[in-house]
């Protein structure tokens, strides 16, 4: 076998998290007189963490420092609270976990949500040891597309990148699979289009979490 772990997304690709965030986000935007934003429009503003996100969903005219730190702060206040209200893991990503793990490959998570909500994700939805490694977003490591995280996960598992899967919804996904040398996979049950990411670069499009390994095994 060529590759010998898969490197999972997890916002739209291991978990669906868009109701709670687009919650989240709206009441603070709301609490301080911002419009809001419907669930769709969301699936654009989130990927790059959560003071991007603060960023995007603020006015045009009203993105000051000051400002997005106050949007930022309450989002984080609200989503402490509400982070598993709707969120639910994906038809057919327990299946897929289980055959990777059966097929001796190893799993781990990179994601640009913040380590700490990263860590409490994967701690309610999946069962210890699911995975080796599991990395949020940190602030002393640059955060996806860059290929930090990626090489951190290839290097703790002592494996060469390019025997890596990495699975993802986003472009973002994409092209850090494709910065690392690791096999770019795209997610077309996440957030965002096939449009998307085959524009990023994915070598791989799967509609179905259990695609990856009929993929797998002709390979």
């Amino acid at each position: 076998m060529k590759y010998k772990a898969v490197i999972f997304d997890l916002d739209g690709t291991l978990v669906n998290t868009l109701d709670d965030l687009t919650d989240s986000a709206n009441r603070a935007l709301a609490a301080h007189g911002f419009p809001v934003y419907t669930v769709e429009e969301y699936k654009y503003f989130i990927g790059s963490g959560a003071e991007t996100l603060a960023q995007r969903i603020l006015p045009e005219g009203h993105r000051d420092d000051a400002t997005v730190a106050r949007i930022l702060d309450a989002f984080k206040e609200d989503y402490s609270q509400n982070w598993k209200v709707k969120s639910r893991v994906y038809e057919g990503i327990p299946q897929l976990l289980e055959a990777v793990d059966s097929m001796g490959l190893k799993r781990a998570v990179l994601s640009n949500k913040l380590h700490e909500y990263t860590l409490l994700c994967v701690e309610e939805f999946f069962a210890p040891q699911t995975f080796e490694m599991v990395l949020g977003m940190r602030p002393e490591v640059p955060h996806k597309p860059d290929p930090a995280g990626a090489f951190e996960i290839a290097d703790f598992l002592s494996l060469n990148p390019e025997e890596c899967v990495f699975l993802g919804d986003s472009a973002t996904d994409i092209h850090t699979a494709l910065a690392a040398n690791m096999l770019p996979v795209g997610a077309l049950w996440g957030f965002r289009t096939e449009d998307e990411l085959t524009r990023a670069g994915a070598q791989v499009e799967i509609s179905h979490p259990m695609e990856l390994m009929d993929y797998l095994a002709k390979i």
